[in-house]
């Protein structure tokens, strides 16, 4: 029987579709049989890549499994494991928060724009006067444990916190230091007493400043308050130039002070000196007289009608002078002298 080719290749073109639909149809049945356990496998390995996770350099990473924290994690990449198992909060710890008490700020402008607070503003000093406190908290987390699970609400407890410490501050303070030289020590005061609170709550914050935004008197009373400070004024000026003329003067009296006492202790010294010379000299002429009485007592007698002549108006003129009559009541007259000559006698006297 001869081989026919073309039957041969019509048996094989049959046969190799049927191979192929036979193929097809397993694979087809495996494919509906694989579909729910590949797509389990898939979300199972997609469940499990959602526990990577990455804290940035201003986080610290805390961990929570069932709602319990178990750790913390530094900056980096870790792994946790997947919801529901276990959760990560990535709080912010070194972003300084802001908090405005007394005021808040409606627009930032330029101009800004804000409200006063009234309840939160109006404080009592310490001599029982009313002043208008703003001031801001700037805070920011110290440990973040503390800070996610020991307290609530942390900016109304931040809030509420600042504003008795300020309070309790100013309660303690005059309002003359309150409005002017007082407000640095307030504000270090009530950032004390701040911090301590809320470490007494294991809040977990660091206060890092209180500022005093305005300190003003209650706007019934401001004109009032203006007129004080303007008297004040007026008073450290009047005692400012008082000071300053007391300052020009005592240099005055004390240098006058000091010449006056300069010139009486010369005084006395020269007093003492020409008392002590009188004293040497008397006892002296005492020692000479003692050996030459009659010497002594004429010159003593010469000395002391020298002195008293000197003093007279009279004039004494010898026997062997022509008598002339001298005219004793002027104190100048001009003679006729022996030869013609006119001459001038003076008086001695005072």
């Amino acid at each position: 029987m001869p081989f026919d080719w073309e039957e041969y290749q019509a048996k094989k073109e049959v046969k190799i579709p049927e191979v192929v639909k036979q193929w097809e149809a397993k694979w087809k049945k495996f494919k509906q049989s694989m579909r729910w356990p590949v797509l389990f496998i898939i979300l199972v390995i997609l469940w499990l890549a959602s526990g990577i996770y990455i804290v940035s350099p201003s986080q610290v990473g805390i961990v929570k499994r069932f709602g319990k924290m178990v750790r913390t994690t530094p900056p980096g990449p870790h792994y946790h494991l997947p919801y529901p198992i276990e959760t990560v909060i990535k709080p912010q710890v070194t972003k300084v928060r802001r908090l405005e008490i007394g005021f808040r700020t409606i627009s930032a402008g330029p101009p800004a724009q804000y409200r006063t607070i009234p309840e939160e503003s109006l404080m009592l000093t310490g001599d029982e006067n009313i002043v208008s406190v703003e001031f801001i908290v700037q805070y920011k987390v110290k440990d973040p444990v503390h800070y996610l699970f020991n307290v609530k609400d942390i900016p109304k407890t931040v809030k509420d916190a600042a504003e008795a410490s300020m309070r309790e501050t100013v309660g303690k303070t005059p309002i003359d230091e309150v409005l002017t030289i007082g407000k640095f020590r307030i504000q270090q005061e009530t950032k004390a007493l701040l911090q301590s609170i809320l470490d007494n709550y294991q809040a977990g914050i660091s206060i890092v400043a209180v500022q005093l935004q305005d300190v003003h008197p209650p706007q019934a009373v401001v004109k009032a308050f203006k007129d004080v400070a303007s008297a004040k004024e007026d008073k450290s000026k009047f005692i400012n130039e008082a000071q300053a003329y007391r300052n020009d003067i005592l240099p005055q009296a004390k240098g006058k002070a000091a010449q006056i006492i300069n010139e009486a202790m010369a005084y006395k010294e020269t007093r003492i000196k020409r008392a002590e010379g009188e004293m040497q000299r008397f006892l002296s002429r005492l020692k000479a007289y003692k050996q030459a009485p009659k010497i002594i007592r004429s010159q003593v007698y010469l000395d002391t009608m020298e002195k008293i002549l000197a003093q007279t108006r009279e004039i004494i003129v010898p026997e062997k002078v022509e008598k002339i009559i001298l005219p004793l009541n002027q104190p100048s007259q001009t003679l006729p002298s022996m030869e013609g000559r006119k001459t001038s006698l003076t008086t001695r006297g005072k």
